[in-house]
């Protein structure tokens, strides 16, 4: 009855776990790193990017996100989408094509790999006679023109990939095409471009590396026109009129060529070298397109004088008087232009251009060409990311007004709204507003609305204003000289270097409920500021605070503190700073919390913590952790090498210490010397089977770092005895320790004049010395404290002040209860002693049932140093699941890692991408977008994109036998080229189940 009882427990227990827990990597925000291709849709009105990682990336309308992943690890070289359909097509470096498409499941769209095709040659043929150089996706959208190295023109069939043999187009039938004389002075292999007529859609011009066009007439099977340039070939544009032919080459130059007639040979090359007669970088890419009036936009990339700008990125736009040499920030991958019109063939709206770092848009049509802001793909990298801190559950007052700050810094953008317009965003409107803010290496905390699939940029603070740098205030980079040859316009936001590495933030801590914010940085500064909705003029004075209290010996090595403004700032609306602490040493601040409700600040260094009361601008408390014995401490954050050094040192003296021991030991008794080296093999065997509790040795207080400060933490709680309770502040350190604070505040009415003190209460150490990572406090019902003014805004029940309160303490190691005021044990749970991992992160959360709305408990989210997430259950400190989530070599992506209050998380997977997770049954951020064939889409693209085999004009209808075993031949005979996965999928299409597309 008992094992019943306890079976039954448990299967509830599962069930509970179920309804709370759920993990999900959910979406990945930010800029894709080292994006390598670029492609878009006009009629699905779809942007697509692959990276050098082998990954494929759709967005459309903001909220309409796919992302793809090809099992190659390679490089994406090519992406073309096949026109008005939901297909596009991939070229990766390996030389393989791949087949993917938008499929529907369930009223949502997938990005599914549907096939994969690689060139064959005939036997004994060199590689080069099949490596892809050029890729066109016919207007048909049934052919595929692949240009190769050999100088051939393969034609393939989609989206089945067969080769159509009869139609290709080789290198002797194009010989034979064209005269001898051109043939002996132009090699014809290396197909560099592959261009339809816009006209004519049988026509296509074939261009050759050497500089040879040859224009192909694909139902004649012929040649009709060579044209024979004599510079090297870069890229050609046909114009819309089907009239002529642009080149572009790699002197720099450019030339137009009339289509019509037989031969070309008494046109004389009519070339146009852009900026000037010194030697010039190649034109990678030349565009024009026709205006309804007026002259057509020019666009070109490249071009530059190779001596005196070789290493700008730009494109240069021409319209009639107006010339523009846009420079951007990194190297340009690719662009194109977005036209207006409902058939995108009106005038030219915008140009999109997709750089190494980062994806500019710029408005055409505008005055001035400005930038038009995007809603997505911003490059969180624009200074490289130090820092992150989530705030949940914005109120709308504080939201309204970061906003409204944020408004008055975007002036410059254009009001254009966004021109990347495609699918349906079908996700429901986010239940709270959420803000992820970042701290980067130039001083600037970024604030970014992270309630939804897109992390929108809403509002940039800038620390730097309050203190000298070596900036100087004048230099504008966006500023061009009068009369400057080439015409140059910065444009983009990417800028990874700062004037003053000691500007970069370290820690962030924002209170909803106040308006106020803490930020502090890697030179020991700590400023408090104050969200204000006009500009201010203000000086802000440093308060100098001494953490090693007058010990002697100590010299600090690392580098000297800001010099802070003196005279009065103009700061603009938003957060302005209203209080500096400056740490002396100036060490990295490692540890900041705020309590707004009492109006104090709490940070930590290397050296010790100090508690700061803002209200009074003074000094509470100063508290020297420094362990005598750490010189290292006293050498700044640039001397890690000699940290590993003196580790390395200490793990020597070690091992000669327990040699010279054993050779005593040999001399004395070698019988026991045999005992012990048989017990010690033991334990070295148990402890590589990963046993059920390891041996953990206690750290030695000598070890480097102890005292520094890992985490702060404020309470109201019972420290003196049980019945009268106090605030208090807590602090734990690398080397095991837990030092607590009684806080005496005065009346509410005596606030402003009476001081504040603050008594030691506590101390505890914990006996494996290992670093404590989080300090929490639990109500008499085991529930974590609310934070600050939550309780006074009704948004969290009073804390149970009446049962006694308990004090958990997580070490790297362990998860331990303590009892309060008396801080005994009570209970723990061991991590390292189990599996051997660390504890890196750690976060309070709410998880709320997927079942029932009320329901729901807290726990603790906590990331390990194996890229583990875990959730423990409160106020039983028990395991309740566990789940993989970063790789373990990925170390920065661990320490990069932030918890939101309802179970989710975001962690780097690049210097410019955030990976969002979720552990929550309920509250799931993922993108959930439907995009349909266009209205003008042929009707067999229509039955191709009906979701699971069914029609597009008809959902019940299925379709009929000779359909399907059409379809099934078809696809037989691209599966010869692929893998069993297809043949298995043909063998169901033969069996009267829904066919692979």
């Amino acid at each position: 009855m008992k094992r019943f009882r306890r079976h039954g427990q448990e299967s509830q227990r599962d069930r509970l776990k179920q309804d709370l827990y759920q993990f999900n990597k959910t979406v990945e925000h930010g800029f894709p790193h080292q994006p390598s291709a670029l492609g878009y849709s006009p009629s699905l009105q779809l942007l697509a990017i692959g990276t050098r990682s082998g990954a494929i990336k759709l967005y459309g309308a903001p909220g309409v996100e796919f992302m793809g992943l090809h099992d190659e690890n390679a490089v994406v070289t090519r992406v073309h989408f096949l026109p008005f359909q939901l297909e596009l097509v991939t070229l990766l470096d390996d030389n393989s094509l791949h087949m993917w498409t938008l499929r529907a499941h369930k009223g949502v769209s997938e990005l599914l790999e549907i096939g994969r095709f690689t060139l064959t040659g005939p036997p004994g043929a060199p590689p080069s006679v099949t490596r892809v150089t050029s890729v066109l996706a016919h207007s048909s959208g049934e052919l595929l023109l692949l240009g190769t190295e050999g100088g051939h023109v393969f034609v393939v069939e989609v989206p089945g990939f067969r080769e159509l043999e009869e139609r290709n187009i080789s290198l002797d039938q194009v010989a034979n095409s064209v005269p001898e004389d051109y043939i002996g002075r132009r090699n014809l292999e290396h197909v560099e471009t592959l261009q339809e007529n816009p006209v004519d859609p049988n026509q296509v011009v074939i261009g050759y590396g050497r500089g040879l066009m040859v224009v192909w007439d694909l139902e004649k099977h012929q040649a009709v026109q060579h044209i024979p340039a004599t510079q090297q070939l870069e890229s050609t544009w046909w114009t819309e009129d089907g009239g002529h032919i642009l080149s572009s080459h790699s002197d720099g130059s450019y030339c137009r060529w009339t289509v019509g007639g037989q031969s070309s040979k008494d046109e004389e090359e009519k070339s146009d070298i852009p900026y000037g007669h010194f030697p010039c970088k190649a034109i990678s890419k030349i565009v024009q397109l026709p205006t309804e009036e007026g002259p057509p936009f020019l666009l070109f990339s490249g071009g530059m004088p190779r001596a005196s700008y070789g290493d700008r990125h730009c494109i240069s736009v021409i319209h009639g008087k107006t010339h523009v040499a846009l420079d951007f920030t990194s190297r340009i991958i690719d662009y194109f232009v977005i036209r207006d019109g409902p058939l995108h063939t009106g005038d030219p709206g915008a140009l999109v251009v997709l750089v190494e770092e980062e994806l500019v848009v710029i408005d055409l049509q505008t005055e001035g060409w400005p930038v038009i802001q995007t809603p997505y793909l911003v490059p969180l990298h624009s200074s490289a990311i130090t820092c992150s801190h989530h705030v949940s559950a914005i109120p709308l007052k504080l939201w309204e007004r970061l906003l409204a700050a944020g408004q008055l810094q975007i002036t410059h953008y254009s009001p254009k709204p966004w021109p990347i317009t495609g699918g349906q965003n079908l996700g429901q409107d986010p239940p709270q507003r959420d803000l992820l803010l970042t701290g980067h290496e130039d001083g600037t905390v970024r604030f970014w609305d992270a309630s939804g699939v897109c992390l929108y940029p809403m509002y940039k603070l800038s620390t730097a204003g309050v203190f000298h740098t070596d900036a100087d205030p004048n230099d504008n980079m966006n500023q061009s000289s009068e009369g400057e040859w080439p015409p140059f316009r910065k444009v983009g936001c990417f800028d990874p270097y700062s004037d003053d590495p000691r500007l970069g933030v370290q820690k962030i801590h924002l209170c909803k409920y106040s308006g106020y914010l803490t930020v502090a940085g890697t030179a020991g500064q700590i400023l408090v500021l104050e969200l204000n909705d006009e500009a201010a003029e203000q000086t802000v004075e440093a308060k100098i605070v001494d953490l090693l209290q007058g010990q002697e010996g100590f010299r600090w090595k690392g580098h000297t503190r800001l010099d802070v403004r003196e005279e009065p700032v103009l700061f603009p609306p938003g957060f302005q700073p209203f209080a500096l602490v400056q740490c002396q040493p100036p060490a990295v601040v490692t540890a900041l919390t705020l309590h707004s409700e009492w109006k104090m600040v709490a940070f930590g260094t290397s050296h010790g913590f100090g508690l700061y009361d803002y209200q009074q601008k003074n000094s509470v408390l100063v508290k020297c952790t420094l362990n005598p014995s750490d010189q290292l401490a006293m050498e700044g954050p640039l001397s890690r090498v000699k940290s590993i050094k003196k580790s390395l040192r200490q793990s020597f003296r070690r091992i000669r210490r327990s040699r010279v021991s054993l050779r005593k030991h040999h001399v004395t008794n070698a019988a026991k010397l045999q005992e012990a080296n048989a017990r010690l093999e033991a334990e070295l065997a148990e402890m590589e089977l990963a046993p059920v509790q390891r041996k953990i040795e206690a750290r030695s207080s000598e070890d480097s770092f102890t005292g520094l400060v890992r985490t702060l933490y404020f309470a109201d709680t019972f420290l003196s005895d049980s019945s009268h309770n106090s605030a208090s502040l807590w602090a734990g350190t690398n080397g095991g320790s837990v030092f607590a604070y009684m806080i005496r505040m005065p009346s509410v009415e005596h606030r402003a004049d009476e001081p504040i003190t603050a008594h030691p209460a506590k101390e505890i150490q914990l006996m494996h010395r290992a670093p404590v990572v989080a300090i929490v406090v639990l109500d008499g019902h085991g529930s974590p404290l609310p934070e600050p003014l939550e309780v006074a805004h009704d948004l969290a029940r009073s804390p149970d002040m009446q049962a006694s309160h308990q004090l958990l303490v997580v070490s790297e190691e362990q998860f331990k209860i303590f009892t309060l005021p008396k801080v005994s044990a009570k209970m723990k749970l061991k991590l390292t002693a189990l599996d051997g991992s660390r504890v890196r992160r750690v976060g309070v959360a709410w998880f709320g049932s997927s079942r029932t709305a009320d329901a729901g408990e807290s726990g603790l989210v906590v990331l390990t140093n194996q890229g583990d997430l875990n959730v423990v259950s409160l106020p039983s400190v028990k395991m309740q699941v566990q789940h993989p989530c970063i790789r373990r070599e990925d170390v920065s992506g661990i320490a990069s890692c932030v918890f939101t209050k309802h179970g989710q998380g975001f962690y780097l997977i690049s210097p410019s991408e955030f990976e969002r997770f979720s552990l929550s049954a309920r509250n799931v951020v993922e993108p959930r977008s439907l995009v349909e064939v266009p209205a003008n889409a042929t009707a067999a693209s229509k039955r191709r994109a009906a979701p699971d085999g069914a029609s597009a004009d008809n959902g019940n209808a299925r379709r009929d036998d000779a359909d399907t075993e059409s379809t099934a031949r078809s696809v037989m005979e691209h599966a010869l080229l692929n893998d069993e996965q297809v043949l298995q999928e043909i063998q169901k299409s033969l069996e009267g189940e829904p066919t692979l597309s």
